[in-house]
């Protein structure tokens, strides 16, 4: 890419040359003649792929700020939904991506999992669609159920203000017939996972005629779980002249080999990221599970040792939400957002290092260039968009050689991310165990005497000594009794220590809360809501045959694949695998559900179907590991 440099500003009106429109142009250092803003962050005018290394690699002094969701051609209903929502600036993966597929161009785009990928296909898609058409016009392929229904989800946010919008997700392990019902009644988006999108092809209850874009999301997770030949029947279906993006992790030549087949004179765009944290941070995560998010932090709170804490969440409505919550439990928090006016803004970081405010609940952008001595943990309250978000997030703490603390929430279907902040940071998160309630409560009854201590210390104490003796004598009541009493009327409403039956029975409600969310969200896209096995290969397991062996070209990681996404396990569970001439072996739990297995029937891999049946006996050894075992005993 070309020094940013050499871009300066020129208030001239005039047809771009990247893209038709009339308006005010970037003039460039050269006879390339004027382009616009959002076709010189787009594009770059690299002689052979645009590489977008971030925001700060973009804005040496004197050049253009960075730029908004409403400079890069969004229409007015999408920015509404995304000023709902509270999104401030676009990452540079929907920089450099959206005003590109806007202009109708293919993209393959390179970048880490969490970069801000999904609003960057999803954004353009719907400023491009037809409402009055109800069938199909956007087909988006992901490796997971989750993820299907983490994008479907999306799209629905991102469209609140399109009115008759609809999205569908449909993917392995829940029943056909709500989808087949959506379907039936005209959807414009389609997230689904490669093997059951070829179900409904196969079945002719999904067809590809009108689609325009497709999305291939995390396309090398895809081809690594198996799914190679159905992103190649899928893609071979859809309309010759339809739009396509390819988004990946890693550039395998398997990728550039469908991008050559498939994309029709892509646009490369990379987002390089070379981040890493300072060593003296100590990373931690929770993983959110069984209790509401906001007394999680609670008890860490009330636990951790810190001087102040800044805590992150993704929009500026999140901002005064916790703060809000915070401040009624009794904690000094306050928000800190883009809406904050420059003199607020001001004030509060004055009270936070004068000690003031101890707690300050923030969004990415109005974080930025914090530096306050006293901030010594930084928790994740909500995951970060991506990787370099998460770095910048916490580089506010453990400054000028000083340690530092980050926590990072994250919800079991996110995982993924965590992974992708390990491999940028080239660090481990470890896991972080949740203070119990004694935990709690022995440091509440210690916060309590180091009360009691410096108030013994003060003259004011001296004053009251007299009344209490006089109480004491008066009353005959023991003197200890007389001290409970005033401890309760200094602790007033709050209890002390926490009710450990109170706190479970909390506890219950805020899972069987996250249940039916989970039966709502299940009863909108349809089926059952299942999630993926916590199993191991040390867990009771069977011996399964399947009818595709080396003769159909199978490989494991095809065997694996297909399990995986229509038994929803993980991939620790799936072992043994060992492939025959025609057919297959391999364990798997034993307590596999009989609806399951019956679907795993009807799952074609390599074209064949699996028929996969129980063994009772162990299979006898494969030939070369009879030949193997005869030469172990031969030495």
């Amino acid at each position: 890419m070309q020094a940013a440099s050499m871009w300066h500003a020129e208030t001239a009106s005039d047809t771009c040359h990247a893209c038709p429109q009339v308006h005010s142009l970037w003039r460039r250092v050269s006879a390339l003649g004027g382009i616009c803003r959002n076709s010189r962050w787009a594009k770059g005018y690299t002689r052979r792929r645009h590489v977008h290394p971030g925001y700060h690699h973009m804005q040496p002094t004197g050049t253009p700020p960075s730029p908004a969701f409403a400079d890069l051609g969004l229409t007015a209903p999408l920015l509404k939904a995304l000023a709902d929502v509270g999104y401030e600036s676009p990452s540079p993966i929907q920089a450099a991506t959206i005003p590109v597929l806007l202009s109708g161009a293919d993209i393959l785009g390179q970048a880490q999992t969490g970069t801000g990928k999904t609003a960057a296909f999803a954004l353009p898609i719907l400023a491009k669609l037809d409402l009055a058409q109800k069938e199909p016009q956007a087909l988006v392929l992901v490796p997971t159920r989750e993820l299907a229904i983490q994008v479907a989800e999306a799209f629905q946010k991102y469209a609140a203000h399109l009115r008759g919008f609809h999205v569908m997700p449909i993917y392995g392990g829940q029943s056909y017939t709500p989808q087949l019902n959506a379907l039936k009644r005209g959807t414009h988006v389609i997230v689904g996972t490669p093997g059951r999108v070829m179900d409904h092809l196969e079945r002719g209850t999904l067809s590809l005629k009108g689609v325009r874009f497709v999305v291939l999301d995390e396309a090398d997770e895809m081809l690594q779980m198996g799914f190679v030949d159905a992103i190649e029947s899928i893609l071979s279906q859809a309309p010759a002249e339809r739009q396509v993006a390819l988004f990946c992790a890693t550039m395998a030549p398997q990728i550039r080999r469908i991008a050559q087949r498939h994309l029709r004179s892509p646009q490369e765009i990379t987002i390089k990221s070379k981040t890493t944290t300072a060593t003296d941070i100590r990373q931690r995560y929770w993983v959110v599970s069984g209790m509401h998010k906001l007394d999680a932090l609670t008890r860490i709170l009330e636990v951790e040792t810190f001087d102040a804490m800044l805590v992150f969440v993704r929009t500026k409505q999140s901002t005064v939400e916790l703060a809000e919550k915070l401040q009624a439990r009794g904690f000094a928090a306050a928000a800190l957002n883009g809406d904050l006016q420059q003199s607020q803004r001001e004030r509060t970081l004055a009270q936070l290092k004068a000690g003031q405010i101890d707690i300050l609940v923030a969004t990415d952008v109005a974080a930025r260039g914090l530096d306050v001595e006293r901030i010594g943990h930084v928790v994740n309250f909500d995951v970060p968009y991506d990787t370099e978000s998460y770095v910048h997030r916490i580089g506010r703490t453990g400054r000028a050689g000083r340690s530092g603390e980050a926590i990072l929430f994250i919800a079991p279907r996110e995982r993924n991310m965590l992974h992708a902040i390990e491999r940028a940071t080239r660090q481990p998160i470890e896991i972080m165990t949740l203070p119990t309630i004694d935990d709690v409560n022995a440091k509440r009854v210690a916060k309590f005497k180091e009360r009691i201590a410096a108030a013994l210390t003060s003259e004011a104490a001296s004053t009251y000594r007299a009344v209490i003796e006089e109480f004491a004598h008066e009353t005959g009541v023991d003197i200890v009794d007389v001290a409970a009493a005033l401890a309760q009327l200094a602790q007033g409403k709050t209890p002390l220590l926490l009710n450990a039956k109170r706190v479970a029975a909390q506890e219950e409600k805020a899972r069987a809360s996250e249940r039916a969310h989970a039966n709502e969200r299940s009863h909108a896209g349809g089926g059952e809501t299942r999630q993926r096995g916590r199993g191991s290969r040390f867990d009771p397991q069977e011996i399964y045959r399947l009818e595709v062996g080396s003769v159909h070209g199978v490989q494991p990681g095809n065997i694996v694949g297909a399990i995986a996404n229509e038994a929803r396990l993980d991939g620790s569970q799936i072992n043994r695998i060992d492939i025959r001439g025609d057919h297959s072996f391999v364990r798997l739990p034993e307590d596999i559900p009989p609806e399951v297995l019956s679907r795993l029937q009807r799952v074609r891999v390599k074209g064949q179907l699996l028929s996969i049946s129980r063994v009772e006996r162990r299979p006898p050894p494969h030939k070369a590991a009879r030949r193997a075992e005869r030469a172990h005993k031969e030495r």
